[in-house]
């Protein structure tokens, strides 16, 4: 079974073939596929970005699609960067503008800053959406570390660990991550579904 992955994310591309390796699905990128839509994400919540990703790529292909939505909530920030996570620091940022940004707003509170990742996972098949949410807690550390990732991973430090997610091997990463989380949810729906 042959199943669209909504994402132009290498990075996440990577962390979900991962999960479904030991499985008889087969999970293709928009990458994979040698597409570069650029899909609007016009949405104010997860759930929202994460169905307009998925149903855009269904549309076109007719195939079973996944998505996620994912983004760091940052307690001194109030939430932010939420669901503006990708392009927190102007449409065409990169990752290291988006955790400069993050560490300059966070310079005049007290440590530790608190904050928590989500992922929104989603598999839609042109009739039936089926999501979870996966979290992960952690802090923010005011230097990046580590070249692991992507994202927001060299300043966010989980939970029960000294190391950033930019510091943890893929397969370390996969089983605490949110990402993971949500989509390991998601794919034990899916093998049921489709009993394979």
């Amino acid at each position: 079974m042959k199943i669209i992955f909504a994402t132009q994310n290498q990075g996440k591309a990577k962390e979900v073939k991962n999960l479904f390796e030991r499985t008889k699905i087969k999970i293709v990128s928009l990458a994979d596929l040698g597409n570069d839509i650029d899909i609007e994400e016009t949405g104010t919540t997860f759930y929202e970005n994460a169905f307009i990703k998925a149903k855009a790529i269904y549309d076109i292909y007719k195939t079973p699609v996944i998505s996620d939505d994912s983004g760091l909530e940052i307690e001194q920030l109030d939430g932010r960067p939420g669901v503006y996570s990708a392009r927190y620091a102007g449409e065409s940022c990169s990752f290291d503008d988006n955790n400069r940004k993050v560490i300059a707003e966070l310079k005049d509170f007290s440590h530790p800053h608190r904050a928590k990742f989500i992922s929104q996972a989603l598999y839609y098949d042109g009739g039936e959406a089926i999501a979870f949410v996966g979290e992960l807690h952690g802090r923010i550390i005011d230097k990046p570390r580590g070249s692991f990732g992507f994202g927001y991973d060299p300043i966010f430090i989980p939970d029960g660990f000294a190391n950033t997610l930019a510091e943890l091997m893929i397969e370390e990463k996969n089983t605490i991550s949110h990402r993971a989380k949500s989509f390991e949810q998601l794919r034990a729906k899916i093998l049921a579904k489709a009993q394979v």
